[in-house]
């Protein structure tokens, strides 16, 4: 019997079943489960969601869809404003409404793993301590966003703004913090989110793989690229910035990378090149 465990923790498929299992497990934990507060939507919401260009390429429906994800994030989620920020009703809906394009396609509890949001009016120094007796406080360079395990997500609320006015640009912090979470939901930051079946695992690392020593080199090299060189850091910045692109140059990125478009559609459960503004 101990054998056998040794040749199932060493193997893919435990690996696979354990991404898949470890989020239900912590699902599993959190009692009462989490309800947004039974109340109409606000009737303010749908014009601020509007105001997202985004918005304008989905349907009736998934704009319902979006306004319910916005209330569970609103309602359910910790939202504080940091570094004298006033948290408003409007900073929240446009922070929770990017993030719900993100899991439109996804059923279920949206972010199960985000559990504090924290904004800030604009670029800022996360606190960092070294793991010594005396706990120095370390010096970190300015962010626009950070995503935290045990489920925080950090923002900058210009940047936010700027991303949201901007659909084009390949750049959101929203989108990329948030596809963190995502990226975490299966137990690590490491590029490979929670895919389903476990054959799904293999042919994401193939492409995965490929894709991030592309970028790498174009980065190298200075060659122009559809995905952002910040996605070269590592592979949880990769799928980080993939997502960017998917959502933002879906078209560009289906041309010059499809098997990157492909599974990164089939996660998540969107077509973004087939919207009006992408054709």
């Amino acid at each position: 019997m101990f054998y056998l465990l040794i040749i199932l923790l060493t193997s893919g498929m435990f690996a696979a079943a354990f991404r898949v299992g470890s989020l239900a497990f912590r699902r599993l934990l959190r009692v009462p489960t989490r309800k947004p507060i039974q109340r109409p939507v606000p009737v303010p919401w749908p014009a601020i969601i509007n105001r997202i260009p985004v918005v304008s390429q989905l349907t009736p429906t998934e704009r319902q869809k979006l306004l319910a994800i916005v209330q569970d994030l609103v309602d359910t989620r910790s939202w504080q404003g940091c570094g004298g920020l006033e948290l408003t009703e409007e900073t929240q809906v446009l922070i929770a409404a990017q993030a719900g394009v993100l899991v439109l396609g996804h059923n279920g509890d949206p972010y199960p793993g985000v559990e504090t949001i924290l904004v800030y009016p604009s670029t800022f120094r996360p606190r960092r301590f070294s793991w010594t007796p005396s706990s120095d406080e370390v010096e970190t360079s300015p962010a626009l966003g950070e995503a935290w395990h045990h489920g925080v997500v950090i923002l900058a609320w210009d940047s936010v703004k700027s991303g949201a006015e901007n659909p084009f640009d390949g750049r959101n912090v929203t989108f990329h913090e948030f596809a963190h979470q995502l990226d975490g939901d299966a137990g690590a930051f490491d590029g490979v989110p929670l895919l389903g079946e476990r054959s799904a695992y293999t042919a994401w690392a193939a492409v995965l793989d490929l894709e991030f020593e592309r970028l790498t080199e174009a980065a190298e090299k200075g060659e122009p690229s559809v995905l952002d060189y910040y996605g070269a850091t590592d592979r949880s910045e990769f799928f980080a910035v993939a997502t960017e692109a998917f959502f933002e140059k879906p078209q560009q990125l289906k041309e010059k990378h499809a098997e990157l478009y492909a599974r990164m559609a089939q996660f998540y459960r969107q077509d973004p090149a087939a919207w009006p503004s992408a054709r």
